[in-house]
């Protein structure tokens, strides 16, 4: 399939005769939201989780040196917790577009905080999608995450931006900690290195 879907999910009929959805957001849609929401509440949905195997070639990545950023993979009594947005369907012209490199817009069913359910759409890269990276152990991740960059900035500033986020919301991801932490050491050393081997501008 190719890693632009945006023709996929507009021909869909997902939004026919509805003005409003929920929307889950697990990823980048929950450190940064630039779209208009009408209601937002804690959510979560069971048999997926959160992983770093997606490429990204459009926003933090480029075609020759992709990032990486999460999708939801299936895994059985799995629960991924996020934030479910309610917002009219002409929200998601714009945001096909941002979730345009690999990721469909699927449908599922999630719990509030409350116990009560509801029908929502989900944006997930499949493995299907020629955009996908596929697993690869935290440290080797880090390593990759580490190493690229893209027109929406460094890929580590999404990681660090999800981590942080998902901590002030109270959300423990095991996979998303031990990425960040190997990124952390990863940049201590940097910084280690550059204080250790200054730059001598004016020696020839």
């Amino acid at each position: 399939m190719s890693a632009n879907t945006i023709s996929v999910n507009q021909g869909n009929h997902q939004l026919d005769g509805r003005k409003h959805v929920w929307l889950f957001g697990y990823g980048s849609l929950i450190f940064k939201v630039d779209f208009k929401y009408l209601e937002r509440r804690p959510a979560t949905i069971r048999d997926w989780q959160r992983r770093f195997w997606q490429g990204s070639h459009d926003h933090r990545g480029t075609p020759e040196k992709p990032g990486r950023v999460v999708t939801l993979t299936p895994k059985e009594g799995a629960i991924c917790q996020g934030m479910d947005y309610m917002i009219s369907t002409d929200v998601f012209e714009y945001l096909d577009f941002r979730e345009k490199n690999g990721y469909l817009r699927l449908t599922t069913t999630l719990t509030f905080d409350d116990g009560k359910t509801a029908e929502a759409l989900v944006y997930i890269a499949t493995d299907e999608n020629e955009a996908y990276l596929g697993p690869a152990s935290e440290r080797v991740i880090a390593q990759h995450i580490y190493r690229c960059t893209g027109p929406s900035g460094p890929n580590r500033e999404y990681l660090f931006e999800l981590a942080n986020a998902l901590r002030s919301l109270q959300i423990e991801d095991e996979h998303v900690s031990k990425i960040e932490q190997h990124l952390l050491i990863l940049s201590q050393r940097s910084e280690e290195f550059t204080v250790d081997n200054p730059i001598n501008n004016s020696s020839t």
